[in-house]
């Protein structure tokens, strides 16, 4: 597993508690429009994820999935059909990139409820984009459920325990997900975040909590 030892552990229950909307806002249909005409054999295989994402397809833009080991932290191929995902990563959301994915989660299925304990993620702000998503997607962090709309950039406690659940019989999720180093400008940013945005949802949490999820 890839190790930063240069960097601090990040206090992502005081920094972020569960999931805080920041200030920021992607162009959702240009990120969209983007996204879509990637080539459909870029698709269909997890990137290297394994365990819990398992259901979920992913297309790694920089590094690879920590289960393929640590391997370098640099731009992928795929990055260059993305010009707007490229100055979303690399100039909007003010701090060094680490790494990002597209990740689609088919209709009706579960990442199941886990925490991102390696020491990698431990000094890492996770930032989540929308990029396709529906009023049946829910982001499940330490009790609390999150509907997350399209262009929304959202910092996620990761160190917590955390699920995602696509309640749609028919439609698809997809998310640009990106680790990030804490700079002076993004904790800015986490300190004017927006708050207390989640729900306790019963049912969310008595599907994703099920024995079912983990299977």
């Amino acid at each position: 597993m890839l190790v930063l030892p240069d960097h601090p552990v990040v206090d992502k229950n005081a920094l972020i508690g569960t999931c805080a909307r920041l200030g920021l806002r992607a162009d959702a249909e240009r990120l969209r429009a983007e996204v879509e005409q990637l080539p459909a054999d870029l698709w269909g295989s997890r990137g290297g994820r394994v365990g819990v994402h398992n259901p979920a397809q992913a297309i790694f833009l920089r590094g690879y999935a920590p289960a393929q080991g640590p391997l370098p932290i640099e731009d992928r191929e795929t990055l260059d059909r993305l010009p707007y995902v490229r100055e979303l990563i690399h100039e909007i959301i003010p701090a060094s990139p680490m790494r990002c994915l597209l990740a689609l989660l088919p209709a009706g299925a579960i990442i199941a409820p886990h925490i991102d304990q390696a020491d990698y993620f431990r000094k890492t702000i996770r930032i989540h984009v929308p990029v396709v998503t529906h009023p049946q997607l829910w982001m499940y962090c330490a009790g609390q459920s999150f509907r997350m709309t399209a262009g929304e950039v959202w910092a996620l406690n990761n160190s917590t325990v955390h699920g995602v659940w696509n309640a749609s019989d028919e439609l698809p999720r997809t998310h640009l997900i990106c680790d990030f180093l804490p700079s002076p400008q993004l904790l800015e940013l986490l300190a004017c975040a927006e708050r207390e945005l989640g729900v306790a949802d019963p049912r969310v949490e008595e599907r994703l909590l099920s024995p079912q999820s983990a299977a």
